[in-house]
């Protein structure tokens, strides 16, 4: 194995100060305290990054569950909707990490950002409900109707609803492909693209997880302890994906895993589950990387390669010249 980056180390460690460190042995009263204490604005912006200066975020309410719309800015405003002078987008619903339990709207502020202006896109970041006081599937319903409402408004804020992709990271790549799933099971939208971010899909006791079992910023006990929280059953695809009955017409998919995460099995499994279904599949690895880089991109020096890497997956699958 590549050794871990340098810097990583020194991140995980200043992480494990903060809110949502190590759960996996947190009694519930302690855990309700820490879902109460956020990162203060300056930590926060110091350690993931900030969007883009040309990029517009405007707060709202989707079907019940908050979310933040970002837009590359034009004349100094959002792009709110299509005209000659506002050309229609593509569209990017993303979901944030945390374990199912952690995570607001500012985790995917960089990321968010970065896909905004790099694909001159609008992404709409999720805010759904957290286990363990809303235990699963309650993530799941937020992030399904919260992409039906986007592909629904999305005229509104100048994106085009026949180009859309979704994205998550951890847990939320977790959610993004449970409702990509369900997308193509209802034809409700068109899901044209996926970007799975160090996924979790339920591969089991693969060897990543033992390999890295006391690994910095995700640990194998965390783990756990976060699937003790969510509360689905694990046979369950909508906590499983990698367990459905069939992954075949799902749309073209991004896998980004690194080489010192516990998740870094369940990427590459899926993946090959994937291509065996028929699916366009990339799959990138990041030997030197833990759990979460492409949250830290001060820290992580594959972090701004590996968001080239989303935007040019999402470029060529909602680009594409139509036929």
């Amino acid at each position: 194995m590549e050794p871990l980056a340098p810097g990583m180390r020194r991140l995980g460690k200043v992480l494990g100060r903060l809110p949502g460190a190590s759960i996996s042995h947190t009694t519930s009263e302690q855990l309700a305290k820490r879902s109460e204490t956020k990162t203060p604005e300056l930590a926060a912006s110091i350690l993931m990054g900030t969007s883009p200066k040309g990029v517009a975020k405007h707060d709202r309410t989707a079907a019940g569950v908050p979310v933040r719309i970002y837009t590359p800015k034009q004349s100094g405003e959002p792009a709110r909707a299509a005209s000659p002078g506002h050309p229609v987008r593509p569209l990017i619903v993303y979901f944030h990490g945390g374990g199912f339990v952690f995570g607001d709207l500012r985790g995917g502020d960089w990321m968010c950002g970065t896909v905004a202006m790099d694909l001159n896109a609008v992404v709409v970041s999720v805010d759904y409900r957290l286990a363990p006081e809303h235990p699963f599937p309650a993530a799941v319903d937020d992030c399904y109707a919260t992409l039906l409402w986007a592909a629904e408004h999305a005229h509104e804020f100048g994106a085009d609803a026949s180009k859309v992709g979704v994205m998550g990271d951890s847990a939320g790549a977790n959610l993004s492909t449970v409702v990509a799933l369900m997308a193509r099971d209802s034809g409700d939208v068109a899901v044209s693209h996926q970007a799975l971010l160090y996924p979790s899909v339920g591969a089991g006791d693969t060897e990543s997880r033992r390999q890295n079992a006391d690994a910095y910023i995700l640990s194998g006990a965390d783990m756990n302890k976060y699937g003790e929280l969510y509360g689905g059953p694990f046979d369950d695809w909508r906590v499983s994906p990698i367990k459905a009955a069939s992954l075949a017409g799902l749309p073209a998919t991004l896998i980004e895993v690194g080489g010192h995460d516990p998740l870094h099995d369940d990427g590459v499994l899926y993946a090959q589950a994937l291509e065996k279904a028929g699916v366009e599949v990339e799959l990138v690895e990041y030997p030197a990387m833990p759990h979460g880089f492409l949250s830290f991109p001060r820290f992580a020096r594959d972090a701004k390669a590996g968001m080239a890497a989303v935007v040019a997956s999402q470029r060529r699958a909602l680009l594409k010249p139509r036929q």
